[in-house]
This record gives C-alpha cells, sequence and structure tokens, in this order.
C-alpha cells in the first residue's frame, strides 16, 4: 500500500496541502496507513478516533441533530466528520470513516455498510458508501482501501487548487 500512499503524500507536499483524518470504525488505521511513509510529517496533521457518538458531536462538531436524524451509519455523519474534522485538525483535507465493521449489524445496517468521505474546511468533496464483506478485518483495510483511493481521485479532480488555503 506504500507506493501508492507515498504518490498522494508527493502530491499534497508539491501543493504544500495537508491531510488529517476523522475515524470511526477503522479506529487509527487509515491514519496510520498515511504514516508508514517517511516523510509524511510533511502533510499529515492528525487524526481525531471519534468511535463514540459523543465524540462525533463533540470533537468533530457533527451536529446532534443530524445524528439522531440520519445516525452514525450515514453520508451526512460522514461528511460532517470530514468538515469537523479537517477543521478541528488544522488540514486543507479530511478523510473521514464511519460504518459497520462487525461483528454486529448497527442502527439496523448491516456488517459491511460502509461511508467514507473527503472534505476540506467548508464542504464536503467526496463520498462513497461501501457494501464490504469479509471479518472485522477485512471490512476495516477495504475502507482505508476505499479511503485512500477517494482522496487520490479528489486531488485528481481537484487539480486547480494550488498552494495553501
Amino acid at each position: 500500500m506504500s507506493d501508492p500512499v507515498a504518490g498522494v503524500l508527493g502530491v499534497l507536499r508539491d501543493r504544500r496541502q495537508s491531510v488529517g483524518t476523522a475515524e470511526s470504525l477503522t479506529g487509527g488505521l487509515l491514519c496510520a496507513a498515511l504514516t508508514e511513509v517517511p516523510g509524511a510529517s510533511a502533510v499529515v496533521r492528525g487524526a481525531v478516533v471519534g468511535y463514540a457518538p459523543e465524540v462525533k458531536a463533540q470533537v468533530l462538531g457533527v451536529p446532534e441533530e443530524l445524528l439522531r436524524d440520519h445516525g452514525t451509519v450515514s453520508r451526512e455523519c460522514a461528511e460532517a466528520m470530514a468538515v469537523g474534522g479537517a477543521r478541528a485538525l488544522g488540514a486543507d483535507w479530511c478523510l473521514a470513516t464511519t460504518g459497520v465493521a462487525g461483528p454486529e449489524p448497527s442502527e439496523g445496517w448491516p456488517v459491511g455498510t460502509v461511508h467514507v468521505a473527503l472534505a476540506d474546511r467548508e464542504q464536503a468533496v467526496g463520498h462513497r458508501v461501501l457494501t464490504l464483506h469479509g471479518d472485522r478485518e477485512q471490512i476495516r483495510a477495504a475502507t482505508v482501501a476505499a479511503a485512500l483511493d477517494l482522496l487520490r481521485s479528489g486531488l485528481t479532480r481537484d487539480g486547480h487548487r494550488d498552494g495553501v488555503r
């Protein structure tokens, strides 16, 4: 995984941009994948692991009414986590992960239902809903890969953003 991650980090470094993560079901694995690459400290700001709904609300700024109306396993929650994470970490970009890794369903959603989102400090700019299969470890690993792919495609689409915003 390091080569594609190194490429994404290189793009961020060239643009003088930073990235952070707001993680629920991945529990820090996404940030760990980013920091696996030597020199990652030049662009990785950090991570907030908001596993509990209260942390999503209090630390990441996810509105409580959003959590009540849509739940934590939702596009809306993932996007709000990503925006809140970018703000909390002072990052240009933030990747968020939320969903159900198992072993039991959550909030009426089956195991393998996952949402990943990409945002800047103002708005979500990308989202993917995933239906994954496998055990908890496989679901979390596939979520990390999907989130990194979302960042890679977001940076490709967003080539006009140069320098620090």
